[in-house]
């Protein structure tokens, strides 16, 4: 079992992506369609023009460097709408704008240099737009745009620096980061190109916007790219990343973090040298940054941080993570709450966390996130919870909140969640025997009403058979479910029912019921072939004006009150012909045949008259059958005439079946007439039947 790590591996790569446009071309965010018929000739015209400029202006002649420029500011702005990108790239501009990613040659004597690095930086913003699209970043590539890049990035080296160089090396690092952009073996040239030493180096630049890009850049190249990242790391750069955690600039500390994220991730000794070199701290302290992206790569981080090391675990506790991380909890940004609920389920795999993180409050926000829509932020917060139910100080407080049920009721999104939250309910259901169980019972015992019933809720679906006894009967948890039954509430009434119908479960486990039971009183039979048989036959039975021909022998032997009728002083002791009112025929055949045969077959149509007559004449045996079949036709509709039936005719089997099904559909039958009225009235006999049932331990609870 697992957390879900990232709703998208990729998005720490996606926001240098974004830079492009968000500094100089905020204005032009609308979407454009693919230009057609006459704007798409006329587009294609003028990339043809500006296309042609390029290829004849390289040179250092003033006019050729402003047309130059010109040409690739104009490109770029049409580059800005994806939508004309392909248009751009079939009209030939990559190789143009590759040729003005270098200066031109320089005649022998000394020139002035006009718009020097402008048109580079033109070109460098130009073709990063065009990388935006995956299918243009190889033939970018290829037509030999990295190492003009990378020469680009080393631009300050001769000591000079201007707003111009700056802003050109600020473009060629978000090209970069374009082109490598989910592009695994373009990030590997880019590192064979020298691309990854420049880059490290520009982390310490003085322009904040060049550390941006740079980072930015280093962020794609070491994502799921173990050369890279080794190589980020051989060139000393993490002292300066972790310097720039501690940046007041959000947009640094944001890259940095990402930075390191992405080194660190599935690389269990890069994790150790960033952790030796200080990161712990300061990205604990992004935890509490205004900037919300920061705050959600500093938790996925930490979770990383925490994958295996225990150590690891306690100290990121012990310098304040969690109650940052439970406040991110509550932030309205999903996946916000998704990663801080990460980091916790990591953090939570330690057994002194555990209790610190339900101390601090965490239980409640998780259990909330367990409503969400978001699959992966709903089995973070799952993992996290099960981790907190492996500390046995946290089990009252999962009561106390109502997470039992929470983790009872859920709706959970996917196969993961739904196994890791059954895992939990059978974590904190091992936990309730000794010290805890003890606990539970005493705040049972001294708590306000409302917090007993939860207790007694809780208990009656986690503790085992064993302790029932102990709980509902010796410490009173019984009478608080069926308060809960008794109430005017529907949703409490429904509670005490789901609740004592688990109870009936786990005591029925415990001494299993026959389907049919047999009668209790052995006894030899005389078979079928006497069924009214006048062959021996010593006294006849009048039903309905016919002759019933029987057997006094059979008739002594089976039940008290046919002995009563022929042994003692009633007037059929000596008649030959007894008459037998209020009994159809049909019954009384088939009360006989079961006197004779030991069995007979029952329909539900015949089984209540039946019932009556076995009553009547104190066949317990027939009365047994009567009410298994019966039983097999309770319904919504039924159960509370058969429940009359059943006290009618002391009939406790079919009492005890009436009285689980009401437990069991108690939802339904809320929405039938005379509900309430009906479970006022079975209450006591629900009190009765789980007394019996609690204390018989491990014998029958049946009669």
């Amino acid at each position: 079992m697992e957390l879900q790590k990232r709703p998208d591996q990729n998005l720490p790569e996606k926001k240098g992506q974004k830079r492009k446009l968000e500094e100089e071309s905020q204005h032009d965010s609308q979407i454009s369609l693919p230009p057609t018929g006459d704007a798409r000739d006329a587009l294609v015209s003028d990339v043809n023009q500006h296309v042609s400029i390029l290829l004849s202006t390289f040179s250092w002649n003033e006019s050729d460097r402003a047309s130059a420029k010109r040409a690739t500011h104009a490109l770029a702005d049409l580059a800005k709408n994806e939508e004309v990108v392909n248009v751009i790239v079939e009209g030939g501009a990559v190789p143009a704008l590759i040729k003005h990613l270098q200066p031109p040659p320089l005649p022998e004597h000394d020139v002035p240099k006009p718009f020097e690095h402008e048109v580079e930086k033109g070109s460098a913003f130009a073709l990063g737009l065009l990388a935006v699209k995956p299918e243009h970043q190889q033939l970018i590539v290829d037509n030999g745009a990295l190492k003009h890049l990378v020469d680009l990035l080393k631009r300050h080296n001769n000591g000079l620096t201007s707003r111009a160089i700056n802003s050109l090396i600020r473009r060629a690092a978000d090209a970069i980061t374009n082109l490598a952009h989910e592009n695994s073996s373009i990030k590997t040239r880019v590192r064979t190109e020298g691309g990854i030493p420049p880059l490290v180096h520009l982390l310490e630049f003085a322009d904040t916007k060049v550390q941006r890009a740079a980072a930015g850049a280093l962020r794609t190249l070491a994502f799921k790219n173990d050369e890279n990242k080794n190589q980020i790391v051989e060139c000393n750069s993490l002292p300066t990343l972790i310097l720039m955690l501690r940046s007041e600039d959000a947009a640094i500390h944001y890259e940095a973090v990402g930075v390191i994220g992405n080194l660190v991730h599935s690389s269990p000794n890069i994790k150790k040298e960033v952790i030796l070199a200080g990161a712990l701290q300061p990205v604990i302290g992004l935890l509490s940054s205004c900037c919300s992206e920061s705050q959600r790569e500093a938790a996925l981080l930490l979770g990383q941080f925490a994958a295996t090391d225990s150590d690891c675990k306690v100290h990121i506790v012990q310098r304040g993570a969690v109650r940052p991380l439970i406040e991110m909890l509550q932030s309205p940004d999903v996946q916000l709450r998704e990663m801080s609920a990460f980091a916790l389920g990591r953090l939570a795999q330690d057994t002194h966390n555990q209790a610190g993180i339900a101390h601090t409050g965490g239980l409640m926000p998780l259990l909330k996130l367990l409503d969400s829509k978001n699959g992966s932020l709903q089995h973070n917060a799952a993992f996290a919870l099960y981790g907190l139910a492996e500390n046995e100080d946290n089990v009252p407080d999962f009561i106390r909140v109502g997470g039992i049920k929470k983790l009872q009721d859920g709706e959970f999104i996917i196969q993961a969640t739904k196994d890791c939250v059954s895992k939990t309910l059978k974590r904190l259901e091992e936990k309730i025997h000794g010290r805890v169980l003890n606990h539970l019972l005493y705040l049972m015992r001294v708590s306000e009403k409302a917090f007993q019933r939860r207790v007694a809720l809780a208990l009656a679906h986690l503790c085992s058979a064993d302790d029932q006894r102990k709980i509902f009967i010796d410490h009173n948890g019984l009478e608080l479910l069926i308060g809960l039954l008794g109430s005017s509430c529907p949703k409490q009434q429904l509670d005490g029912a789901v609740a004592l119908c688990k109870l009936a479960n786990k005591a029925m486990a415990m001494s299993p019921i026959d389907a049919a039971p047999p009668s209790p009183t052995p006894q030899v039979y005389l078979g079928e072939q006497y069924v009214n048989n006048a062959t021996l036959s010593d006294v006849t039975f009048l039903v309905e004006g016919k002759r019933f021909y029987a057997h006094r022998i059979c008739l002594l032997a089976s039940s008290d009150a046919f002995r009563a009728m022929f042994d003692g002083g009633y007037r059929e002791k000596d008649a030959r012909d007894i008459e037998i009112p209020n009994i159809r025929w049909e019954v009384f055949e088939l009360m006989m045949r079961f006197i004779y045969t030991g069995s007979v077959d029952l329909t539900v149509e015949v089984a209540q008259d039946l019932l009556r007559a076995a009553d009547q004449y104190l066949l317990e045996g027939l009365k047994r059958l009567c009410e298994y079949t019966i039983a097999q036709d309770v319904s919504l509709e039924s159960v509370s005439n058969m429940y009359e039936l059943s006290e009618a005719f002391n009939a406790i089997s079919l009492r005890h079946t009436c009285i689980l099904f009401i437990l069991e559909h108690l939802d339904k039958l809320s929405a039938m007439p005379g509900h309430t009225d009906l479970i006022q009235r079975t209450i006591p006999e629900i009190r009765n039947y789980f007394v019996k049932a609690l204390t018989k331990g491990n014998s029958n609870i049946q009669p």
